[in-house]
């Protein structure tokens, strides 16, 4: 209940209380923060911060981990290591190095008081949900607050092992490549690992010189251009694929001294089935070209139920007052992710869909691609601009 207080209450949120609350508070917060239609723009901005600054959230001595937890001979590698951290996350601590061959790296640790009570947050949190969801089923088809609970819990424990992320960012460079002779993606690259001096609990891997997202958010550096070939290329991965980076906030994102965009903290890697990327891609498809009945028609494949007659009528009725304007609106008047939120809504009371667990993590990247554009571009009509990308998608990656 204080939890929520602190999300909903009109003034700002007090950040540090919500940090000391544990992993599985910062990370429900993240959340929030994609959420304009829920708390607002003005404290969506402020939760934001918790992408990449955590800092309040106590550090922990590196060393000592080193001592418990690194690989044999660890410190025999390096000339130098940077007693105070580069970062400090929810999840992990981050320090800067230098290997004794001369290459600069980072060096990221597991901060085993997160690790030890997250587990025990999660399953406290499902106890209250399903007594909640006794009273309100409803919630479990629009807000799914279970789905997005395991949701939350399934990346988070991935990333509490880190040679995940090396997984990760092997199997994503994996399918670059495979796809590189229809669709290349030369601006994107992934963080050169040391596995052999990383294990579940400490990852060395190099330090890229550059700006993340949320640095060039605050420079106000992000042209839209930029923005517009991050979305060809993580949205190659959500619409085409299926298989894509589930954590992409504007802190895991770097672009390097080259301009090229490096994924980094690739632990989380989610996985859409295809009828629901296919019917997401079909939906924005249709939107782009202002085919409306279409694309409300292609949102029904998520659904098992068909639909007909009177309901069917209702569930377009509802669906045309939502999208009145929408292909000539700008986000800053009319944002993807309020938007989304109201179509799941209607699709799920007027039209029985089911938005399950499988659905969340792509809508979920759409609201870190539309709170970027918010944030950086508010004058812009997105999906005008998605429409070359979409047709490219098609061609490039063969989408039915």
């Amino acid at each position: 209940m204080k939890f929520m207080r602190q999300i909903l209450r009109k003034k700002p949120a007090d950040l540090d209380w919500i940090q000391k609350q544990g992993l599985l508070a910062v990370k429900l917060a993240q959340i929030f923060a994609l959420r304009p239609d829920i708390v607002g723009e003005t404290k969506c901005q402020q939760l934001q911060k918790l992408y990449q600054h955590a800092a309040s959230i106590p550090s922990e001595n590196l060393f000592k981990t080193i001592e418990d937890k690194a690989p044999k001979n660890f410190l025999n590698s390096f000339s130098m290591i940077d007693e105070m951290p580069l970062a400090a996350a929810s999840v992990g601590q981050v320090h800067r190095a230098t290997l004794k061959s001369g290459e600069e790296v980072v060096i990221k640790f597991i901060k085993s008081s997160n690790a030890i009570t997250f587990k025990k947050e999660v399953n406290k949190m499902k106890k209250w949900l399903k007594i909640l969801l006794i009273f309100t089923p409803k919630l479990r088809r629009v807000g799914n607050p279970m789905a997005l609970l395991n949701h939350v819990s399934d990346y988070t424990l991935r990333e509490l092992d880190l040679t995940n992320e090396i997984k990760g960012a092997s199997e994503l460079e994996e399918i670059k490549n495979n796809v590189s002779s229809n669709f290349p993606m030369e601006l994107l690259r992934f963080p050169k690992y040391y596995e052999n001096l990383s294990n579940k609990d400490i990852l060395v891997s190099e330090f890229i010189v550059g700006e993340s997202l949320e640095d060039g958010i605050k420079n106000k550096s992000l042209s839209w251009e930029k923005l517009l070939q991050l979305f060809r290329i993580h949205g190659a991965y959500l619409f085409g694929i299926g298989t894509f980076h589930g954590d992409l906030h504007p802190g895991n994102c770097i672009i390097d001294e080259n301009g090229k965009f490096v994924f980094i903290d690739n632990g989380a890697i989610c996985y859409a089935p295809k009828h629901i990327n296919n019917a997401l891609f079909k939906f924005f498809e249709h939107l782009s070209k202002q085919e409306m009945e279409s694309a409300f028609d292609s949102l029904l494949g998520m659904s098992d139920y068909n639909i007909e007659g009177k309901r069917l009528q209702k569930y377009k009725s509802e669906m045309r007052k939502i999208y009145t304007g929408f292909e000539s609106k700008p986000v800053g008047e009319q944002s993807l992710t309020r938007i989304m939120m109201e179509t799941v809504k209607t699709a799920v009371t007027v039209a029985k869909a089911e938005f399950g667990e499988e659905a969340f993590p792509i809508i979920r990247a759409l609201m870190y691609l539309d709170g970027l554009v918010i944030r950086t571009h508010p004058d812009v009509v997105l999906i005008k601009s998605m429409k070359p990308y979409l047709i490219e998608f098609k061609n490039g990656l063969n989408i039915e």
